[in-house]
């Protein structure tokens, strides 16, 4: 599991296979990024995230190591456990506590992703509505677009599951881009790559100013709660070890007095 991320460190996971005639792209720092297609754009290589031409990276020539084919994706879930899923959400698209924990920290494990740092982005994006649409378009959980969803193999953004796999897929990329800038990928995230690329950091937007915010601010509450219940249960813990080693004591001092 990746560490702490109160200073928005996170290690690193390639974006794992998500669309067809995808490419891999390892850096000359050893670094993966999964991309649809590439083009040499003057000194740099364009590194596409979708079919289309409008989501892309430039990387210098001399920072890509070598580019190849990955395997098209596993087949989409069978109707049958389609259904199942469908089955999770309630008829106003929230999702019981149980269920929604067992998706992100299924997720959070494929990914190496903190289950905090998920359900944080999870409840700015959507307050938790699997059926949530933004103005923009953005649908499900963790609000993605219908284009990113497509290039992340997801075929219904309104199944919670495929919708949850694509966002952790999404951001553990977006992760890696950024050498595990959090802000960072937490701004591309929501204003798009090109943007956080057009202002060297997170863009001079409001929106996304206090988006990022939100969910740094969320999740370090979370990570605070969650270590301040590991205390509470350690130091409950420790005066049960010490009684038992008390009573182990006297009945051993018992049984030498007795001699």
């Amino acid at each position: 599991m990746r560490g702490s991320y109160f200073i928005a460190v996170v290690a690193l996971a390639a974006l794992a296979p998500a669309a067809r005639a995808a490419e891999r792209v390892t850096l000359s720092n050893g670094f993966e990024i999964d991309c649809h297609h590439h083009a040499q754009v003057e000194s740099q290589v364009r590194l596409y995230l979708s079919p289309g031409e409008d989501s892309y990276i430039d990387r210098h020539a001399e920072d890509i190591a070598s580019i190849e084919t990955v395997p098209d994706p596993p087949a989409p879930p069978s109707v049958k456990n389609l259904k199942l899923e469908a089955s999770k959400v309630k008829a106003d698209g929230s999702l019981s506590p149980a269920d929604l924990g067992e998706m992100l920290a299924n997720a959070g494990h494929e990914h190496n992703l903190d289950v905090d740092l998920l359900a944080s982005l999870v409840k700015a994006e959507s307050g938790g509505n699997a059926h949530a649409v933004s103005r923009a378009g953005a649908q499900g959980l963790m609000q993605l677009m219908p284009s990113t969803a497509k290039t992340l193999g997801v075929e219904d953004s309104f199944k919670p599951e495929q919708n949850v796999r694509g966002g952790s897929v999404y951001l553990d990329s977006l992760l890696t881009l950024y050498h595990d800038n959090l802000a960072k990928a937490l701004a591309a995230y929501n204003a798009g790559p090109e943007a956080v690329a057009k202002y060297n950091g997170i863009p001079p937007y409001h929106e996304t100013q206090v988006y990022v915010a939100r969910v740094i601010h969320e999740f370090n509450r979370r990570v605070l709660a969650r270590e301040a219940e590991a205390r509470r249960v350690a130091s409950q813990a420790r005066p049960a070890v010490a009684s038992t080693s008390d009573e182990k004591g006297t009945r051993q001092s018992s049984s030498r007095s007795s001699r």
